[in-house]
């Protein structure tokens, strides 16, 4: 198990890097473009590995595999008292997202409810969102919960520009 690092950047377009607890390079997230939400998560050696859009008229996140191979969808789930996502995974069933309210931690957890992942918003007020996730199961790489995180965080801001 290993700690990752990544981040969104502020105005959503370039390439940002994934470091490991060590702080050494480990990845890139391309965020391709301003207007849109799509990006693409590349490992060390430059190879595509996920990519992850919104589809047409959708507000479900598509995560696809470097052969833009669907491998699963991202939806929001509403809760009142908790924020909630699910993540649907082609082969691995699915994966509750939830965090407290005004809580800026959130676990993964997969359908016998074993703990699969957390992640927290390690950023400031004014700067960019970044993460550190840890990932406890070998059923999802950590650079596929890259592309499912960042997909979160575009689903709760189409939902802020939408109030």
């Amino acid at each position: 198990m290993m700690r990752l690092y990544f981040r969104d950047n502020f105005f959503y377009a370039g390439q940002t890097d994934i470091l490991n607890e060590s702080n050494e390079r480990i990845g890139e997230v391309d965020l391709r473009s301003a207007f849109g939400s799509s990006l693409g998560v590349f490992d060390q050696t430059g190879q595509q590995r996920y990519t992850g859009k919104f589809p047409v008229f959708s507000n479900k996140w598509v995560v696809s595999d470097g052969f833009e191979e669907e491998r699963g969808v991202l939806r929001y789930r509403f809760s009142f008292f908790t924020k909630r996502y699910e993540y649907y995974s082609q082969n691995k069933g699915v994966f509750e997202i939830t965090s407290p309210a005004f809580s800026r931690e959130y676990e993964v957890r997969s359908e016998d409810g074993r703990l699969a992942a957390t992640f927290e918003k390690v950023n400031g007020w004014f700067s960019a969102s970044a993460y550190c996730l840890e990932n406890f199961t070998d059923e999802l790489d950590s650079f596929e919960w890259v592309a499912v995180i960042l997909g979160m965080h575009e689903i709760q801001k189409r939902h802020n520009s939408a109030n």
